[in-house]
C-alpha cells in the first residue's frame, strides 16, 4: 500500500477546522506541511486516531445589560417608588413637593424713571425743598430700597431706624449730628449706620441716591 503523504494544503485545511491534524502511521509530513504547521499553530498527532472525548461542560460567558435588561430595572424601581408612596398614603401622611423659589429679573433703572415727589415727612423748614423718588422696591423681590433724592439750600433732621448708603450724584450732600459734619461731594459714597441722628444739609443744591435696609424701612419709622 502507498504510504499516504501529508501535504501543506491539508494543514492549511486543519487551521481552519480546529487546528489538529492526525496523521496515520507510516504518514509522510512534506518538509513544507511541517514547517507551514508550526506557521499557523497546528498539531501534527501521528499515529491512530483517539476517540474524541465527550466536551467538558464551559459556563457561560456573562451577558452583558441589554436595553431590555435597564427597562426592566427601571420599571422595578418605578415599582418600587409607587409601592412606597401607596405606604405613605395609606397611613395618611401628606407628601408635600418641595418649593419652587421663582428667581426675579435684573433690574435696570435710570434717573428719568424716577417720579420726583414732596419729601412725605415732617422735617424739612419752609423753603427748603426735599423730593424723593424710589427706583427699586421690595415689590421687585428686592431685601433692600433704592432710589434718587434732591434737596434745595437748608437742613432737617433725620433719625435713622435702618441702615442707608449715599452716593453723591450733583452738588454737596453735608450730614451733621451723629455723622460728625461729612460732606459729600459727587461721586462720593456715604454711609449711615441704624440707629443715627442726623441731618441732611446743602449749602445750595445735592443730588444723591441713597439704597436702604430693609426695603421696607418706611415701616421702620415710628
Amino acid at each position: 500500500m502507498a504510504a499516504q503523504v501529508l501535504t501543506a494544503t491539508d494543514v492549511k485545511n486543519a487551521a481552519s477546522s480546529g487546528g489538529v491534524l492526525h496523521a496515520g502511521p507510516g504518514t509522510l509530513v512534506t518538509a513544507l506541511a511541517a514547517d507551514l504547521a508550526k506557521d499557523l499553530g497546528v498539531t501534527i498527532v501521528e499515529g491512530n486516531v483517539p476517540v474524541p472525548e465527550p466536551a467538558a461542560s464551559v459556563p457561560a460567558p456573562a451577558r452583558a445589560d441589554t436595553t431590555a435588561d435597564r427597562v426592566a430595572d427601571t420599571d422595578e424601581l418605578t415599582d418600587r417608588i409607587r409601592a412606597i408612596v401607596a405606604s405613605v398614603m395609606a397611613r395618611g401622611e401628606t407628601v408635600t413637593p418641595a418649593p419652587v423659589t421663582r428667581r426675579h429679573p435684573v433690574k435696570h433703572a435710570t434717573q428719568t424713571d424716577a417720579t420726583m415727589e414732596p419729601f412725605p415727612y415732617p422735617g424739612p423748614p419752609p423753603g427748603m425743598q426735599v423730593r424723593t423718588g424710589d427706583v427699586v422696591t421690595g415689590d421687585d423681590g428686592a431685601p433692600m430700597a433704592a432710589g434718587y433724592m434732591e434737596i434745595t439750600a437748608g437742613e432737617f433732621p433725620w433719625t435713622l431706624t435702618y441702615d442707608e448708603v449715599q452716593i453723591v450724584l450733583e452738588g454737596e450732600l453735608h450730614l451733621g449730628g451723629d455723622a460728625g459734619g461729612k460732606v459729600g461731594r459727587p461721586g462720593d459714597v456715604l454711609y449711615v449706620p441704624k440707629g443715627s441722628s442726623i441731618t441732611f444739609g446743602t449749602p445750595s443744591w445735592a443730588k444723591f441716591v441713597y439704597v436702604t435696609f430693609p426695603a421696607n424701612w418706611e415701616d421702620q419709622i415710628g
